[in-house]
């Protein structure tokens, strides 16, 4: 019925993960134990979410459960037999058993029903679309009673679950009675128009349907059409009655289909006597206790299934939901605070004592917890003055006050919360009431929830398990999640003593066997994966066998005679590893130091000392792969080194002019001119030297040093532009100047300027390359196949003038025509064609591009080869067959961008002569190794972003199945991280981004690498993960919360990721969903009401700022204007009416002005409420800039500084040059009027059946 009901995304809440690899640092971790729950869920194969709620209840069903498990191998046969043919091996109740088994008593938080689904014959489709669970619970019944034929569990489910009703026609004349009985394994009751169970099942059992007037029945004894009567009764009551609620309806007008979230109502307990035919048993046999409640989140056409599940054999471990604990401790100390106030109230705190401050705060709140960080603020209320100013002077700051008094204090929830560890009696001061153990005291048992039976309820979201009370039940009444399905078991049922607390009660020994061997070989795996996880391997660096050399370390003889390389546990401390080397260098005088040192391009840099012996290696920042250099800690051969970040040497490019072009005839100079009339050497820096250093060290104090400048644009040949640094750069630092490795400098003299190679404008030097530039040189390639002689005298290459405007297929019949070509190849298609480094042709080019936008520069080669070029809207790919792509066999193909994936995937395999279905495409990733999958094969290339010249590979086999992430990775390179950190080299576009110097001044991110993983692992998950990475392997971490991770969304940073242990699949991260990471100097845990601001303090009478500086807003308490001058105020120890604000809108380089004027109402009119800054107007959101004026030193109530003024002056001359643009595109588009073309509508798929395919055992 609803067979492809949930096919699309709705309302957030799809269970189906993101595509994506293995993750690959983490495939030799075991799975972990359970948590202190007990209870195991289950893995989500990507839309099985339904399939796990309905198996969870069975599983808690125990007569199911003990029926299945008393079915052994002689009846249901052996696993290991299921291929062969003449067995009959009853695969799907034997899966059943072991999934069962696993979920009773393996120690693994999760379980996986892969193997089920297997046995049920599903593929990848299945297990990924989404399914309604009332039609799977009635298709699982059918196939396991077809399973089970010829066994002692043949009846199985009839027993169980089987009841029957009867449909009753009474005669009003004769009262002659006409039934039909009707057997059912669920009753489906009506939503709409009722108000709950018992009102569905009045409406159908006992509510009678007249037939009268024009309606009239025809009785079979009276032979006419007569009045009667027609009802229905349930005649056999099952043991366990499942209730299906008919969610689901369609709009005939509208013509689509609703969820009715509308409040229906049914009982924990209830009466069956009044639906039954038969009313004279005992009320015990009419009696039904509700212990299964599955329930659907989401609309229609998405969604999301988990289940409320009652404990009755008590097999997990209980503890009562926060809320509950707050609740109830609430009512407990109602009594002792009214007490308290009647005595307290009229007695004044001493506010010159902060203990009694303090203790006074805390007795006054309802939970007698609050968060450090609004204690201050709570202070500052109470006394009117802050703890900066009165108290932190004599005792210190707030948290180490609370800390020296733990007789008083107690800091839970990590040290984020503060609670009193006993309440003062005014009465006798001597004597203490001690507080509710569940705040007092961390580590004491929770309060258990009173109920009759002992059992409790938990609610199993598939591999979530978590507590709860019988009141949540209530909360799905209603709404978008609501109840789905009902399970009901007769009350008289009773659990043998034996089975209370027993996962293994009744299950058979072969099961308890595999299970405890499961458990042993996982125990076994955590304990070789501890020890290997802590084993490390460190590189030591001997100073003796290094010299000091552009500004860096550098072996003197050959690196496996510097470089030894020991295997150590991280776990040891420095003195252990100091003693370790100690012991292996026996010759070593005098001191020794262990420096951590990382390889730079300029050579091995030393960075920070170890020097605490009884510190750890993991907590001194010693990981797998770490350099250590053994030295004396004060020279190398003879030099002093200087160590540190601030120090890291920069490798630049130095250019010079070349002899040859000044017109000498000096051969000795050293360098490669590389045909440009420029002399290249690379020379290192310490990144502390300033530039008038390098320029002494370099040449004559009057020569000039440029940097080259970025053109956009000027991918052709030609001149390039270089910027002379000014006179007061010259005593700025390299890291100042924000050089970095690579960087290329132009060193002139003022006698060189006068050759016509340089040419001088203000501050900039425009080199111009010798001879002339404005040409191509093209070759012709000859077909393949040819012998070398033949080759060889057919290659011919002529030199075609070109520009940058001029278009590639004037520069091809220029070619050839020079190359007298014209005859032989007529009739031929030709194109051409760039060649890489390694002689590999690269894709033809886009003839109707200009050599400037086909990216192609002057004084380059082309090569003319046979082959059609693409056309405007068609791609050139390259594409190999198999999972180890080589590039010599590599085949190419022209096709149409408009092409879905599927339809190139078939064009593929034509040209590569394969046949079968099996087969897809994946891409390749930057480091040219086998990448994604294209996961739509519907959408196409354009859609799937190929583009012109991509690589992509042919695998064998079907799509892979999806679930799992992989994420770039970007770290954001604070003034600390900058000289830690290398440069992955990707791509021009990918390799750093500059971000605004209105946002974050002089900062930028750095790819980093690629994470790989599951979209049901958490925050923190992530976070340790991204710490493995081997850019970040030599950054000191302590641990994931000393990492902050931000969203991408356009190259700017959007919003903080925050809850620890949330899923990557519930903080909605897709595949490919770019992250940026900063790394912290103090852990951080962000609320999900804080949001992260810059904060930013005019300079009094100037267009000016001081430096920026983060402030953490908990919006919680108050969201509005009003609040954020609230807490402002309290930051900067002043007043609200003292302040005004602004946030900066970076893109318009303007200042939005926050108000926090309230508008005064009279007392008719209702009072507006107050609206949150996180809505419109100002969207305000983690990262945004704050400007602070105060106006009791600040006059200048305007925000703008010469930043924006000269960024407002370029958006109005860009927005210029775009009108002008505007007039000329119009009247290009009126000459090429068509019509309208309107993007296609999404069309869901037909909906498909669902089923499980079972053998014959009859």
């Amino acid at each position: 019925m609803f067979g492809d009901l949930f096919e699309e995304d709705g309302e957030g809440f799809s269970s189906t993960p993101g595509t994506g690899n293995a993750v690959k640092g983490r495939e030799s971790e075991p799975p972990p134990p359970r948590g202190k729950v007990k209870l195991c869920g289950i893995k989500n194969q990507g839309g099985t979410c339904y399939l796990n709620s309905l198996i969870q209840t069975l599983l808690f069903t125990p007569e199911f459960r003990e029926e299945l498990f008393s079915l052994g191998p002689d009846e249901l046969g052996c696993l290991a037999d299921k291929d062969k043919p003449e067995a009959k091996v009853r695969v799907i109740p034997l899966e059943l058993q072991r999934l069962f088994a696993h979920l009773l008593l393996a120690d693994e938080q999760t379980a996986s029903t892969t193997d089920l689904t297997d046995s049920f014959g599903w593929t990848n489709n299945e297990e990924t679309a989404q399914q309604d669970v009332q039609e799977l619970n009635r298709i699982l019944f059918c196939a396991l009673e077809s399973s089970l034929v010829g066994t002692l569990g043949s009846s199985l489910i009839h027993r169980l679950y089987h009841g029957t009703l009867v449909n009753q026609i009474t005669c009003k004349e004769c009262g002659n009675i006409s039934e039909r009985q009707e057997d059912f394994l669920d009753l489906t009751v009506s939503v709409r128009g009722v108000s709950g169970l018992e009102e569905a099942l009045w409406n159908m059992f006992v509510d009678e349907e007249l037939f009268e007037g024009n309606n009239l029945y025809r009785c079979s004894r009276c032979d006419q059409l007569v009045r009667a009567a027609k009802s229905a009764k349930l005649r056999k009551l099952p043991p366990f009655l499942t209730i299906s609620l008919l969610r689901f309806n369609f709009d005939f007008v509208k013509c689509e289909r609703y969820k009715e979230t509308g409040s229906y109502v049914f009982p924990l307990n209830f009466n069956l006597r009044a639906f039954c035919e038969q009313s004279n048993l005992p009320d015990s046999e009419y009696s039904y206790e509700l212990f299964s409640v599955i329930i659907h989140k989401g609309g229609c056409y998405g969604g999301h299934y988990h289940v409320y599940i009652k404990d009755l054999d008590q097999l997990g471990h209980w503890e009562a939901p926060e809320e509950d604990v707050k609740v109830k401790t609430k009512s407990r100390r109602q009594e002792t605070r009214v007490q308290e106030e009647k005595g307290d109230n009229e007695n004044s705190v001493d506010t010159d004592d902060p203990l009694s401050v303090l203790t006074a705060i805390l007795s006054q709140e309802e939970s007698n917890c609050v968060l450090v960080d609004q204690l201050g603020q709570k202070l500052l209320n109470k006394t009117g003055t802050p703890w900066s100013k009165k108290y932190k002077k004599q005792y210190g700051t707030i948290s180490k006050f609370l800390q020296n008094h733990p007789e008083v204090f107690l800091l839970v929830s990590n040290g984020t919360r503060v609670t009193l560890k006993t309440v003062p009696v005014t009465s006798q001061p001597g004597l203490t009431e001690p507080v509710s153990p569940t705040l007092s005291n961390s580590n004491t048992e929770p309060e258990v929830e009173d109920t009759v039976d002992g059992c409790h309820w938990f609610d199993l979201n598939d591999s979530t398990v978590t507590a709860i009370s019988e009141k949540d039940i209530e909360k799905q009444f209603q709404g978008k999640e609501s109840a789905y399905m009902l399970f009901y078991r007769k009350s008289t049922m009773k659990r043998p003593p034996e089975a209370i607390g027993n996962p293994a009660y009744k299950m058979p020994p072969h099961l308890l066997k595999m299970v405890e061997d499961e458990n042993a070989r996982l125990q076994q795996r955590r304990a070789e994966f501890d020890a290997t996880s802590n084993s490390i391997e460190v590189r030591l660096h001997l100073a003796p066998h290094y010299h000091c050399e552009n500004g860096a370390l550098h072996p003197t003889a050959p690196e496996n005679d510097s470089i030894i390389t020991i295997t150590f546990d991280r776990r040891k401390t420095v003195g252990d590893l100091r003693l370790a080397i100690y012991q292996m260098q026996d010759l070593w005088e005098g001191d020794m130091a262990l420096t951590l040192a990382k390889n730079v391009p300029a050579g091995l840099h030393l960075y920070d000392t170890l020097t605490d012996d009884q510190m750890s290696l993991y907590s001194a920042g010693v990981c797998n792969g770490t350099d250590l250099f053994v030295w004396n800690g004060r020279e190398v051969n003879g030099v002093v080194v200087r160590t540190g970040a601030e120090w890291e040497p920069v490798l630049l490019t130095v250019l010079r002019p070349s002899a040859e072009e000044l017109g000498c005839d000096d051969q000795s100079e050293d360098g490669d001119t590389g045909g440009s009339g420029l002399v290249r050497s690379m020379k290192g820096f310490a990144g502390g030297a300033t530039l008038g250093a390098v320029l002494e060290a370099l040449g004559p104090q009057e020569a000039m040093l440029c940097q080259e400048q970025s053109r956009p644009g000027a991918t052709g040949g030609g001149a390039s532009g270089w910027r002379v640094f000014p006179p007061q750069d010259l005593q700025r630092t390299l890291r100042e100047l924000s050089l970095k490795d690579g960087d290329a400098l132009l060193l002139l003299q003022p006698e060189e300027l006068d050759t016509s190679m340089f040419s001088v404008n203000g501050d900039m030097v425009t080199v111009t390359t010798p001879s002339d530039c404005r040409w191509l040189q093209v070759e012709f390639c000859p077909q393949n196949g040819m012998r070398q002689e033949e080759e060889e005298q057919e290659k011919k290459r002529s030199k075609v003038s070109a520009s940058g405007n001029m278009l590639l297929s004037e520069v091809k019949d220029k070619a050839l025509e020079e190359l007298h070509l014209q005859d032989k190849l007529s009739g031929v298609e030709c194109c051409l064609r760039q060649m890489d480094r390694t002689g590999k042709l690269l894709p033809p080019a886009h003839e109707h591009l200009t050599v400037r936008d086909a990216g192609i520069r002057l004084m380059t080669s082309l090569y003319l080869c046979p082959g059609a070029a693409p056309a405007a809207q068609q791609l050139f790919l390259y594409f190999s067959v198999g999972l180890v792509p080589s590039a010599g066999q590599e085949l190419e193909i022209i096709v149409d961008e408009s092409l879905t994936v599927k339809e190139c995937l078939k064009e593929m395999l034509h040209m590569a002569r394969l046949e079968g279905d099996a087969w897809h495409l994946r891409s390749l990733d930057w480091c040219e190794e086998i990448g994604e999958p294209l996961m739509d094969e519907n959408a196409s290339l354009k859609e799937a972003k190929v583009n012109h010249g991509d690589t992509l590979v042919l695998v064998e086999g079907r799509l892979p199945p999806k679930g799992y992430l992989k994420l770039p990775i970007r770290m954001y390179m604070d003034t600390f991280d900058n000289p830690s950190i290398p440069e992955i080299n990707l791509e021009a576009e990918s390799q750093s981004i500059k971000m605004s110097a209105t946002e974050w001044s002089g900062s930028e991110m750095r790819f980093v690498g690629y994470v790989e993983i599951s979209d049901e692992a958490s925050l923190d998950d992530l976070k340790t993960q991204v710490m493995t990475l081997p850019a970040l392997q030599d950054v000191c971490v302590p641990s994931p919360a000393f990492l902050r991770v931000w969203l991408l969304e356009g190259k700017n940073l959007t919003r903080i990721l925050r809850g620890k242990q949330q899923t990557l699949r519930k903080l909605k991260l897709g595949n490919g969903v770019e992250l940026c990471v900063q790394r912290l100097m103090k852990e951080e845990d962000l609320g999900l009401k804080d949001i992260l601001l810059t904060v930013q303090v005019g300079v009094p009478g100037e267009k000016a700022y001081y430096p920026s500086e983060e402030f953490l807003w908990d919006t919680g308490r108050d969201g509005t204007a009003k609040g954020l001058y609230a807490a402002l105020a309290a930051q900067y120890g002043l007043t609200p009416d003292n302040l005004i604000l602004a946030k900066h809108l970076p893109d318009k380089h303007t200042w939005m002005p926050i108000s926090n004027w309230t508008q005064q109402v009279s007392k008719r009119k209702k009072k507006r409420k107050a609206e949150s800054l996180q809505a419109a107007p100002f969207y305000l959101k983690d990262g945004d800039i704050i400007g602070v004026k105060n106006l009791l030193i600040d006059t200048n109530k305007e925000f703008s500084t010469l930043q924006d003024e000269i960024g407002q002056q370029r958006l109005r001359e860009e927005a210029t040059n775009h009108k002008t643009r505007g007039h000329t595109a119009v009247e290009d588009c009126t000459q090429n009027t068509g019509p309208k073309k309107f993007g296609p509508t999404k069309n869901r798929k037909p909906e498909v059946a669902l089923s499980i395919n079972v053998g014959v055992f009859r």
